[in-house]
């Protein structure tokens, strides 16, 4: 048999043994900033042990870097894989079929395309095919590493986990994989979004960040396919009045291809405009105070595979402006005021229309509410879990 024999009643009572992949989580790799896969990897982490079934979290050391405990290699959540994956993707490749880790769980999810052959079922969360479908948008240096990761994890997980059906179609053309073999499992937001934050705590990191409340806000790494660009276009062509009473406010790092955004924020900035930046905001709660002070939440992002921050904002109770492409109509479901996010004319006037028409924007944030309390963390634990079943009970 390819894997160890399993306990069919523990998995009838839910006490399922599952490694999950927290990589991507750890504070000595990421420094603190977690991207989207990050935020994806912690919720599961959360809420899986929610569900019934035991977790036991694993991260992959640095090249080259000693064990936990002899110092150096920055794994504090995770139990150390014994090698870098590196190390073990080669191996892995020089003994085809030979060689597997031992992982001591039923199954081993995978979060982050970090796959080699395990001795027990592997699942894999594939995000986008965002490398491969648009490798303009990635940075070169990590493009063709991204792209092999991909296909490699597409080859060896035993099922894969797509964030939406759009999802879906990508994985089947760039990497050919089995539709079959595929779950839909969306992504949501905690339960404490879905609760008012403390007006005093909210008010407390909207001074301290200079924010005056009622701005257009966004959330997202500074890349081309968050398409900030023209984001900002669209706000330079309201009305200067609405301009000064309501700062554009950027939340997110800088990413791969941003330089000329980034010196147009500046040069933005310079010149006195309403605009803010914030880069190193790690805090998760600020984050959700940010939002709460927030007026209007736009997302005119270019490709995504869920969109995260869409549903961070319903449930702050903001109305939304949203992209109509790639998943986001799948996540909105008509919550949002859909654009198209090549006309900066288009967006501009949703924008004008959530900051100024009070029907058009109490309708919006109802039902983006709505919409939020369909999409939780423990939803998506609970459809993870059966996926979990599934996959280990073949």
């Amino acid at each position: 048999m390819r894997y160890a024999a399993l306990d069919v009643r523990s998995l009838i009572a839910g006490s399922l043994s599952v490694g999950l992949g927290t990589t991507k989580i750890e504070p000595g790799l990421t420094g603190g900033h977690l991207d989207g896969i990050g935020v994806y990897t912690r919720a599961l982490l959360q809420n899986l042990p929610r569900t019934g079934c035991t977790v036991q979290p694993f991260s992959w050391p640095r090249p080259g870097l000693r064990r936990a405990g002899q110092g150096g290699q920055g794994i504090s959540i995770g139990t150390p894989m014994p090698q870098s994956f590196e190390k073990a993707s080669f191996i892995d490749l020089a003994t085809p079929g030979a060689h597997r880790v031992h992982m001591p769980v039923d199954v081993f999810h995978a979060t982050d395309y970090r796959i080699v052959r395990m001795d027990c079922p592997v699942v894999a969360s594939l995000h986008d095919a965002l490398p491969i479908k648009y490798p303009e948008w990635c940075n070169p240096r990590l493009r063709g590493v991204k792209n092999w990761l991909q296909r490699k994890a597409a080859a060896k997980a035993d099922h894969v986990i797509a964030l939406s059906h759009f999802a879906i179609d990508e994985l089947v053309e760039c990497f050919g994989v089995d539709e079959r073999r595929v779950s839909v499992v969306p992504c949501g937001v905690d339960d404490e979004w879905l609760e008012t934050p403390d007006p005093a705590a909210v008010a407390a990191t909207l001074t301290a960040n200079k924010l005056q409340p009622g701005y257009f806000l966004t959330v997202g790494t500074l890349q081309p396919r968050k398409n900030i660009g023209r984001l900002i276009d669209a706000w330079l062509m309201l009305p200067p009045s609405m301009r000064a009473e309501r700062a554009l406010v950027i939340v997110g790092v800088r990413g791969a291809r941003s330089e000329e955004l980034v010196a147009r924020i500046a040069s933005l900035q310079a010149s006195g405009e309403n605009l803010v930046w914030l880069n190193s905001l790690s805090d998760h709660q600020a984050l959700r105070h940010v939002y709460a002070g927030a007026g209007v939440f736009v997302f005119p992002s270019l490709y995504e595979g869920f969109g995260i921050p869409v549903v961070e904002a319903f449930a702050s109770k903001l109305p939304v402006v949203a992209s109509n492409a790639s998943s986001l109509p799948e996540v909105t479901q008509g919550a949002a005021l859909d654009v198209d996010p090549l006309s900066a004319g288009e967006i501009m006037e949703a924008m004008r229309t959530l900051a100024q028409d009070g029907a058009v924007r109490a309708r919006c944030i109802a039902a983006g509410r709505v919409r939020a309390e369909q999409l939780t963390w423990q939803n998506t634990a609970r459809l993870t879990l059966d996926v979990y079943r599934a996959v280990v009970s073949r």
